[in-house]
């Protein structure tokens, strides 16, 4: 799974969008796709574009798409590049090989004549022949000198290059002419399974051939590109980015005469459209709405099904009128103003309703999950029992349920880290760990350490400040110095190689029984100690600015970024803003003010919100057992919130007690995921074609570093293992893809045993789309085939902002 904001391939590129917030809405059900074959796509890789052949569509007009904000940079193998450099770039220059709908790479003809391996000993070489007609935008043929450079400024062998990384390029020993520079032979000096996934997009060697040109000449223009449009123009002011038809392009004449992409802020995005500023626009959950709404606005009769004046009877009207041309004049000059008011803003509904109506809503699961993220580094969550509890606490289908079901998609969570339903590594792996079970969660608490009457008894052979506690509290640091040294232990077991799956779920049978016994024995004696239980529950309390619960060191580890996880640590500012959707905008280094949302913290010495009273709270040792669970506080939070309050009351059943932290949006990802500040937090990541790449860092052990800080790529829980890492490191090297799918499904069954990741469901996506528009709208996998996209026959239509219009 890529890094945020560092495009390798069309799936790594949808990851510069990946922690969103999920909302809920009403609209009609997402009709299946068919496949080529004629069989029906799975709903989790299925995409609703409104399909349709090239000759119905209209040539010329200009279509409007709606982007966060004008990308910081062009170049999309840099570490602030995201979500709209992607966009743009899909239309510029080469894919490849782009995503089909079930997420698997196809070659693609417009620059491929042929590419696939030719000899696998004694090292693996890829012949790539270039279609004959293939040219950038200067006329200079697309060949051999392209993939050179572009290799040399991503293989990380020179530093001048500011590349955000070079996974699969580093492998290359030598990139060699066939018999002219339409054939380009790649070496490797490591085998590697992921190949199809180099070279997109591709550069040209005016780009890549020079550090000052790859470092600061493609962020703000490309003079020179290979894609069915051509940049026009940057206006940083306007906010938008033109791009124009390219006429030196060789495939199927694009149908828009100009695409202008306009930055808009998610919460802007209902007026954009009701404006008519866009014709294409991401939207949450309110805007659909709002767009659904609007196809219901008027019944048979002309009444308004909703909006100012839909309350109004016929009784009502005929008593307003009758007021209003009466003999008492004060009360008649009361009713015609209140006449005319309602005139007015009915007026205004029905123009803003008939705005909307120029709109659907097209929509599709994305190709991403959110899940549960538990932090192993220490405290309770270091212990593995404790996120096994956790994740059997929980009913992941009920969750998928309250956000999936009302939108009328598939409701099924999903039962890989590394695959989503439909894609060929899909394996459901999530046996490993178990499904909810509070008896087994409960048993493996107590085997824990985690009972009743723990959190109101001291060890009985101690007193406060004996040399006892100093050696429980000495053991305990011990324990969390060891979680951040040695996750391959905590994660798997003592063993890399042993089978943790099967092992994990027979210790909670084995202590179910022996859990029961000691629960209803602690159950009395909490009873019995009503003051003591309260005092408890008091304690469980804690001071927004402390580092309670759980006694967490108060400066965590450092977060040392590792080479691999470069474009977190840059990309990050600008991609938070995606954690809540609306009120969400984009945040760079130069915008973050000081302070967070309203409402998101309390002044200093404020006691926060205190745990639901439960009579099961367990404890250990006289502390209860309390996680931290960070949420952000933004307007466009308020799912993902209201999944986290579901969790709560989850976990709150068998005794582990959850207290939702809401920081500011800005804050969340950079100061809280990515340095390790939480104990449970909900997130996002984008699924991948090419896992065995893409996923290594997002669960590769991490290491400690001489500084005493934790490298961590991108596994910001902290857990994993040796073996994990050594399962990525042969599906990777493998080039029989069956053998490198097994080697992945058994890194995801491990992955699930770890408990650090707890999958819940797949993240819909909603796309306002112009009625009139055809294949465009919610692609899920499939990569955007940009020469299709036009307005239906007839007289080319286009928003009201477009500076083209008309057939041309």
């Amino acid at each position: 799974m890529a890094h945020l904001g560092v495009p390798r391939g069309t799936a790594r590129q949808r990851r510069s969008v990946a922690l969103l917030a999920t909302g809920v809405l009403t609209i009609p059900a997402l009709a299946g796709c068919s496949s080529d074959s004629g069989g029906r796509v799975p709903v989790a890789m299925g995409q609703d574009i409104a399909p349709a052949a090239r000759d119905r569509l209209a040539d010329g007009s200009t279509l409007t798409w709606a982007i966060d904000a004008v990308p910081a940079t062009l170049n999309a193998f840099q570490a602030d590049a995201d979500g709209a450099t992607t966009r743009i770039t899909g239309a510029l220059l080469p894919t490849l090989f782009p995503l089909d709908e079930r997420g698997e790479p196809r070659l693609d003809p417009d620059y491929l004549e042929s590419a696939k391996v030719i000899e696998r000993e004694p090292k693996q070489v890829v012949l790539y022949k270039l279609n004959q007609r293939a040219v950038w935008s200067d006329g200079r043929e697309i060949g051999a000198p392209d993939f050179v450079a572009q290799w040399r400024a991503l293989s990380g062998k020179d530093s001048a290059f500011w590349t955000a990384r070079n996974a699969g390029y580093e492998r290359i020993e030598k990139i060699e002419r066939g018999k002219d520079d339409l054939q380009v032979r790649v070496t490797f000096s490591k085998p590697y399974a992921d190949w199809r996934g180099l070279f997109s997009p591709l550069y040209p060697k005016e780009v890549t051939g020079a550090a000052g040109t790859f470092n600061d000449g493609a962020r703000t223009t490309l003079k020179n590109t290979a894609g069915p449009f051509r940049l026009g123009s940057v206006d940083k002011d306007k906010g938008t980015v033109t791009l124009v038809r390219d006429p030196r392009w060789w495939g199927d004449r694009p149908k828009l005469e100009s695409l202008v992409f306009r930055a808009v802020k998610p919460e802007d995005r209902a007026d954009a459209l009701t404006e008519g500023s866009v014709d294409v626009a991401d939207v949450d959950p309110a805007a659909a709405h709002s767009v659904a709404q609007a196809a219901r606005y008027r019944t048979g009769n002309g009444q308004p099904a909703h909006g100012p004046g839909a309350d109004i009877t016929p009784a009502a009207a005929l008593r307003s009128w009758a007021v209003a041309h009466g003999s008492d004049e004060k009360a008649a000059e009361a009713a015609q103003k209140a006449r005319a008011e309602n005139r007015e803003a009915v007026a205004a509904y029905a123009a803003e309703q008939k705005a909307l109506n120029r709109f659907a809503v097209r929509k599709s699961l994305e190709p991403a999950y959110t899940q549960l993220a538990l932090n192993g580094e220490s405290g309770p969550l270091s212990d593995e029992r404790v996120r096994r509890a956790v994740a059997r606490a929980l009913d992941r289908q009920e969750l998928a349920d309250a956000v999936l079901k009302p939108l009328g998609l598939a409701a099924k969570p999903p039962g890989s880290h590394l695959a989503l339903a439909g894609q060929p590594v899909y394996k459901d792996a999530s046996g490993a760990l178990g499904d909810q079970d509070a008896k087994e969660a409960r048993a493996l608490l107590a085997d824990a350490g985690w009972t009743t009457g723990g959190a109101v008894q001291k060890p009985g052979d101690t007193k406060a400040g004996s040399e006892a506690d100093k050696k429980t509290d000495e053991k305990t640091d011990g324990d969390a110095e060891d979680a951040g040294k040695k996750p391959a232990d905590e994660a798997t077991g003592k063993a890399a190689d042993q089978d943790k799956d099967e092992a994990a779920d027979k210790a909670g049978k084995d202590t179910g029984a022996t859990a029961d016994k000691a629960a209803d024995k602690d159950a009395k004696a909490a009873d019995k100690d009503e003051k003591d239980d309260k005092a408890s529950r008091d304690e469980g309390l804690y001071i927004v600015g402390d580092e309670k619960p759980g006694d967490r060191d108060p400066a965590p580890r450092a977060l040392a970024t590792a080479p691999a996880a470069a474009a977190q640590s840059a990309a990050v500012l600008r991609q938070v803003a995606a954690v809540t959707g609306e009120g969400a905008t984009r945040v760079g280094t130069q915008d973050k003010q000081p302070g967070g949302a309203p409402g998101a913290y309390a002044p200093q010495g404020t006691a926060a919100p205190a745990p639901a009273p439960a009579s099961n709270r367990l404890g250990k040792d006289g502390k209860p057992l309390t996680l931290r669970f960070v949420l952000p506080s933004g307007p466009g939070s308020q799912s993902l919130r209201g999944v986290g309050e579901k969790i709560v009351a989850m976990l709150d059943a068998v005794g582990i007690g959850a207290q939702i932290t809401k920081v500011s949006d800005e804050s969340y990802f950079k100061d809280h995921i990515a340095s390790g500040d939480y104990d449970m937090a909900l997130y996002s990541w984008p699924a991948t074609a090419y896992p065995a790449t893409d996923g290594r860092p997002v669960f590769a052990k991490p290491e400690a570093a001489t500084d005493g800080s934790l490298l961590v790529e991108q596994n910001y829980t902290r857990i994993g293992s040796d073996h994990i890492d050594q399962l990525f490191d042969r599906a990777v090297s493998e080039l029989d893809a069956k053998t490198s799918g097994d080697l992945l499904k058994q890194a995801d069954a491990r992955i699930w045993a770890a408990a650090g990741s707890i999958p819940l469901y797949q993240r819909p996506q909603l796309v306002a789309v112009d009625k009139k528009l055809r294949n465009v709208g919610a692609f899920g996998f499939a990569s955007p085939r940009y020469q299709d996209i036009g307005f239906l026959g007839g007289q080319a239509a286009g928003s009201t902002a477009s500076p083209a219009k008309g057939t041309k």
